[in-house]
C-alpha cells in the first residue's frame, strides 16, 4: 500500500497571508487560527494511522502547525494592542474623531 503525503502548502499559504493582514489591527488570526485548525486536524489523522502517512510529510505539516501557531499569537497579540489603543484614546467614538482630524489634515496638506 502506497503512503500518504499531507501536503503543508495550503496551510503555509493561509499563514503567511495571515501575517500579512496583520497590519490590519490583527485580522489575520481568522486566516492564521484556519490554517492552525487545518494543520491539527491533518496531524490527528496522521496519528490515528501512522502506518498510512510518510514520515517526512508529518514533519512538513508539524513545521506548518508551527508556523501557524506563531502567527496565530502574533496577530492576537497585534489584536489586543489595537484594542487597547482605541480604548485609551477614548473609546470607539474618540478614535474615529481622530481618524476624521487627520484625514482633513492631508487634504488641507495636499491642496
Amino acid at each position: 500500500m502506497e503512503k500518504q503525503k499531507l501536503n503543508p502548502t495550503i496551510v503555509y499559504v493561509l499563514a503567511i497571508v495571515g501575517l500579512l493582514c496583520c497590519c490590519f489591527a490583527g485580522s489575520g488570526f481568522i486566516l492564521s487560527g484556519i490554517a492552525f485548525f487545518i494543520a491539527h486536524n491533518k496531524l490527528k489523522q496522521a496519528q490515528l494511522n501512522p502506518d498510512d502517512y510518510e514520515v517526512s510529510s508529518v514533519k512538513a505539516m508539524n513545521t506548518a502547525k508551527t508556523v501557524a501557531l506563531v502567527i496565530l499569537i502574533i496577530n492576537v497579540l497585534y489584536l489586543i494592542y489595537a484594542i487597547y489603543n482605541i480604548y485609551a484614546i477614548g473609546g470607539w467614538d474618540a478614535y474615529m474623531e481622530q481618524v476624521q482630524e487627520m484625514v482633513e489634515t492631508m487634504q488641507n496638506q495636499q491642496q
